[in-house]
């Protein structure tokens, strides 16, 4: 099953982002989950909301994989909620840890 993950990443590095998530990512993956990284690396349009730019970008991906992992402090996190009500929405296996 392919999967992406949320998590908060506001005012994170992705240096920050990506040590967070290690740890989820190696249990996902012995447990025979791909994840699809949606670390999201390029820059924002001119003249453009960059949350929302990034946003699109994940639900995006969210049309691209079978399911998504919530991290633990998704629930107060804009993104992360919308996120989880499209895949909610969409049918979208959805995983809280």
């Amino acid at each position: 099953m392919k999967v992406m993950i949320s998590q908060p990443m506001k005012g994170k590095s992705e240096e920050q982002i990506r040590n967070e998530r290690e740890e989820l990512v190696r249990k996902l993956q012995e447990k025979g989950y791909e994840i699809v990284d949606t670390i999201f690396a390029e820059e924002t349009p001119k003249n453009c909301d960059e949350a929302l730019f990034y946003l699109s970008k994940s639900i995006e991906a969210i049309g691209k994989v079978d399911g998504v992992v919530f991290m633990a402090g998704w629930e107060y996190a804009r993104g992360c909620t919308i996120e989880h009500e499209v895949a909610m929405k969409y049918g979208k296996f959805v995983m809280e840890v």
